[in-house]
């Protein structure tokens, strides 16, 4: 392998080489604590909702850069009509969930509007939005917290000490089917990789390296084995993490294998020319906020199950971490660059970060400094990374 070859690698698989050396250096400090069962599934409920929320914003960011100021106070402002229509008015679960989806997406349709068709930038509209939408929450909830007594809301969208995929085996102490997921997630990714690979060679396409293909395929496997494992030693798969997986499948599809999933890309790398293809960027931008304000919804679900309250307090800093994983990730300061596993990766990090910091007792205030720096750094490397090409 020539060393341009070996730099090319290095760039493209930076993050998930960064995440492997801060997991290896937070498993030393804290004594291998950070990779025990629990706390392994702590980090998937109490991160639900930044890898809902980045993967929104990351269709915001492909079509230019642009970014959400207000899904935090969405978070918020959703969780407070839920848990007030179910708790406060005896509404029916579904059908307050039916109205919280409705809220999100009006939201995302009022955004995107003055967005897309009147041309406001997004950083006023959102900042707007983020003011709007936090003051809404303290008038709806009356500055109080209203607790949540739900059980089929809170089981259904992953709060709570069960909300855990129950084991179909009953083997004590190991989630059996949790493990046979992991596997199961293993042999699909496998053929998946074999197919496309195939596929290519008919078509006469270029390919991966077969050695390079073997070799990443096998340490992602690796990795989900490992992951499954962990979960299966405490009580299995936590039903935030179902949500989560939906989500991140259905965008990694969409953003990879669709017409509409390659416009955000196109308007993001280059908006006049394809407006000039016949592509419609108003649209585009449209439904990157409409689609914001729908998974805003959704996390505000999984915020108030996993807290089983609602508060005017919630959603703070949620857009400051979904903004975070998608650059962190990879995704492109300038737009029409990034993919869904790569804001995962992100996120997965910032995660560990959190999760590893609070185990060594570091001060909440000195995380925040970490945080930040790190979302620099990914920044920075960006664009000296492009530098050359846009000179």
């Amino acid at each position: 392998m020539d060393k341009t070859k070996a730099l090319d690698i290095v760039k493209k698989y930076t993050m998930i080489i960064v995440l492997i050396l801060v997991t290896a250096f937070f498993t030393w400090k804290t004594g291998g604590k950070i990779l025990l069962p629990q706390n392994v599934s702590n980090l998937i409920a109490q991160n639900a909702y930044v890898f809902v929320l980045a993967t929104g914003m990351l269709l915001c960011i492909l079509t230019g850069g642009n970014i959400d100021l207000s899904v935090g106070s969405i978070v918020c402002f959703v969780g407070a009509i839920g848990a007030t229509l179910m708790e406060n008015h005896g509404m029916n679960v579904y059908a307050a969930i039916f109205v919280m989806v409705l809220v999100g997406l009006l939201i995302g349709a009022w955004q995107g509007f003055w967005i897309a068709y009147v041309h406001v930038p997004p950083f006023i509209t959102t900042l707007s939005g983020m003011l709007v939408f936090r003051g809404l929450s303290n008038v709806v909830l009356q500055g109080m917290t209203v607790s949540l007594k739900s059980e089929t809301f809170i089981k259904l969208f992953g709060g709570g000490a069960d909300c855990y995929v129950p084991d179909l085996f009953g083997v004590e102490g190991f989630n059996m089917t949790c493990m046979l997921v992991g596997v199961a997630a293993c042999a699909i990714y496998v053929i998946i990789q074999l197919k496309n690979r195939i596929t290519r060679a008919r078509k006469g396409y270029e390919m991966e390296n077969l050695g390079g293909m073997i070799a990443k395929t096998v340490a992602i496997c690796a990795v989900v084995l490992l992951f499954t494992l962990r979960l299966a030693q405490y009580r299995g798969i936590p039903t935030a993490l179902i949500w989560v997986m939906v989500v991140v499948l259905l965008y990694g599809y969409i953003t990879s294998n669709t017409t509409i999933g390659r416009y955000f890309y196109a308007v993001g790398g280059n908006e006049k020319a394809t407006k000039l293809s016949g592509i419609n960027t108003k649209n585009v931008y449209f439904l990157a906020y409409l689609n914001m304000g729908l998974l805003s919804a959704l996390a505000g679900m999984l915020t108030i199950a996993r807290m089983t309250s609602a508060q005017p307090t919630y959603g703070q800093s949620y857009e400051m971490d979904a903004i975070g994983s998608c650059f962190i990730g990879g995704a492109s300061a300038y737009g029409g660059t990034g993919t869904v596993p790569g804001v995962i990766v992100g996120a997965v990090l910032m995660g560990v970060i959190n999760l590893g910091m609070s185990i060594m007792g570091v001060d909440a205030n000195y995380q925040k400094v970490v945080k930040g720096l790190v979302l620099l750094a990914a920044v920075i490397f960006d664009v000296v990374s492009k530098k050359g090409g846009r000179d």
